[in-house]
């Protein structure tokens, strides 16, 4: 049997399984999706953001891409997190990166990958901003463990930096920010940091919204 048939006999199985536990599963969940959460996460297929945290269809609203990135020249990353505060009014964001993050220990390297390195210059700015303290570790492993929570801690920054962030704080006092690091090796979740409406952001980042 080819590979990937695998994954559409083991759909049917899935489906079998849902419906036997309940006939109106689909029916329900293919309602208006309203979900408390916006999840942005690594494409790390050892990283699945609903089986990690129990989750239901339609209480996340996913995106994912390489080191759980907030980049604001990526409108594909702006898009997914404006439509989750201003459509679905989410209550929560959380960013979260995982420990053993390839494109973390890509960007500590000097490989040249072409294209890919554009996306990953900006884990090396984390990088080099927190370069005393993530040189000063004792071990590789030690120091791409801490690049993994200082680069989870700025892209969660950069949510509250965008003014659509801050527009629904002063509007709706939500969203709340979180930041969590995924442990591979022992299944569980971290909370680094969080964020709350009306917190302070560095001020050239702030937003007059008076006028």
């Amino acid at each position: 049997m080819e590979d990937y048939r695998r994954l559409l006999l083991n759909n049917k199985a899935w489906v079998a399984e849902k419906l036997a536990l309940r006939e109106d599963y689909f029916s329900q969940s293919a309602a208006e999706q309203k979900p408390e959460y916006l999840w942005i996460g690594c494409s790390d297929s050892r990283v699945p953001a609903e089986d990690i945290t129990g989750a239901q269809p339609g209480e996340l609203f996913v995106h994912r891409n390489i080191a759980n990135m907030v980049i604001h020249t990526d409108f594909n990353v702006l898009s997914v997190v404006q439509y989750a505060i201003e459509v679905l009014a989410v209550k929560h964001i959380i960013v979260c990166g995982h420990y053993g993050c390839g494109g973390i220990r890509t960007a500590m390297s000097k490989k040249d990958l072409g294209i890919i390195n554009q996306w990953l210059r900006h884990i090396k700015d984390v990088y080099r901003i927190h370069a005393d303290e993530i040189e000063g570790l004792p071990n590789q492993e030690k120091q791409m463990a801490r690049l993994v929570e200082l680069n989870v801690i700025e892209q969660a920054k950069r949510i509250a930096d965008l003014s659509f962030t801050q527009r629904s704080w002063l509007s709706n006092n939500k969203p709340t920010v979180h930041g969590w690091v995924y442990d591979i090796y022992s299944g569980s979740l971290n909370d680094l940091i969080r964020i709350d409406p009306q917190s302070s952001v560095d001020g050239i980042y702030a937003y007059d919204f008076s006028a």
